[in-house]
């Protein structure tokens, strides 16, 4: 049981505290390069925009306005919507603009599928995916080409922003926390070797990197991306290039994006299994294993081994005592977490330990929904908050 506990709380500690630390050690003794060169006005290369949308009526003109306001030499910006299976009014709204185009196929077969069939006549040097319920920053196309300068640039993510508002429930507040420690270790990791995976709200490639990838691929961004990485090629980090959101409108909502990422997340690891080989990645697999295996495979595993090994050790040594005991405070102001997860509060820091909780329960859903094969590739789109249009009301939440 003493195993089973240290075994178990060194894989809690370094999954989300010792490789932050860690990383960031490491890049203080790394020898930084000068990587000042830069695109003058006349050497932007052409880059096409990919927007797979379904059934996005509602948002649709918000989103190709937005799409207008981007800072890029026109000429060398094209917009395209791939808008496969899509029933409502989309394509008649997009069809009324001569600013973007779009292509369409009556069936559904998901995401992936669509870009696949698109990717094939795309001939500029740069491809941008981004949602079509997202909205980009003005210079977030200029920030995710510039670092293409470099030949070693395979892929740059950008970053996704959750708004919120000065009071939220679960769902807002526990997103948020998490992930601007994610943006923390995306930041460090790019800065050492590469990015592990990117945000799929707003990526680029160069487009003969393009592979495609299985249609049954539930989280594709990460996985295109990282065989990018493992062909040798660097994924870089823009975070001045946004693509801005709100969060989820409840738990149950954003339990099912949570849910499809940790099933993707174990599809992807079996997927991915080539880069568990450190001889041949070397610090491409030691970040992927410390930065997202770990997280997708062992880490509810060794939260149900620390509480149980502490249980059963509690009488025979004090310390195993007091971790007994703090563990069950942190469960139990998690089950207050749970009681009050949709109420929206500006005591944010109250959703924390049932968030934690939360997104580990959630990674066994996904264990579940992959290996009996109930998650689809294609999905229904989640309830968004709608949020106060009062600017001091709203924060933004770098993801």
């Amino acid at each position: 049981m003493e195993t089973l506990f240290w075994i178990s709380t060194f894989t809690i500690l370094y999954s989300f505290a010792g490789y932050g630390i860690l990383i960031t050690l490491l890049n203080k003794w790394k020898k930084k390069k000068n990587t000042n060169t830069a695109f003058s006005e006349e050497d932007w290369p052409e880059v096409t925009l990919l927007i797979a949308a379904y059934n996005e009526a509602e948002i649709i003109r918000q989103k190709i306005a937005n799409c207008e306001k981007i800072d890029y030499p026109k000429d060398r910006l094209k917009v395209l919507f791939v808008t496969d299976g899509s029933t409502d009014q989309t394509n008649d709204i997009i069809n009324q603009y001569n600013s973007v185009s779009f292509s369409f196929s009556p069936e559904r077969k998901g995401k992936i599928a669509a870009v696949n069939r698109i990717m094939r006549y795309i001939t500029s040097p740069i491809t941008v995916f981004s949602d079509a319920n997202v909205m980009m920053n003005p210079g977030a196309i200029k920030a995710l080409v510039q670092p293409f300068e470099s030949n070693l640039m395979g892929a740059v993510s950008g970053e996704k922003i959750v708004l919120s508002e000065t009071e939220d429930n679960a769902s807002a507040s526990g997103e948020g926390f998490y992930w601007k420690y994610e943006s923390f270790l995306k930041k460090q990791d790019a800065e050492w070797n590469t990015l592990v995976g990117s945000a799929g709200e707003l990526f680029a490639i160069r487009t003969r990197l393009f592979v495609p990838t299985e249609e049954n691929t539930l989280i594709e961004d990460f996985v295109m991306t990282m065989r990018i990485a493992a062909d040798g090629y660097k994924v870089g980090y823009e975070p001045s290039a946004m693509a801005t959101e709100t969060a989820s409108a409840n738990i149950a909502e954003e339990t099912k994006r949570k849910v499809r990422i940790s099933a993707g997340g174990m599809q992807a690891v079996i997927k991915l299994v080539k880069l568990l080989n450190v001889f041949k990645y070397g610090k491409l697999t030691f970040q992927y294993v410390s930065h997202r295996a770990l997280r997708w495979t062992l880490m509810p595993l060794a939260l149900i081994g620390a509480f149980a090994s502490t249980l059963w050790l509690a009488d025979t040594h004090w310390f195993y005592n007091i971790a007994f005991r703090a563990q069950s405070i942190f469960y139990l102001l998690a089950f207050f977490g749970y009681v009050i997860r949709d109420q929206k509060t500006s005591y944010k820091l109250l959703h924390i330990p049932y968030y934690f909780v939360y997104m580990h329960i959630c990674v066994v859903k996904g264990w579940i929904k992959y290996f009996k094969g109930n998650q689809k590739v294609t999905w229904d789109k989640s309830e968004r908050v709608i949020l106060k249009s009062s600017e001091n009301q709203l924060s933004v939440v770098r993801n």
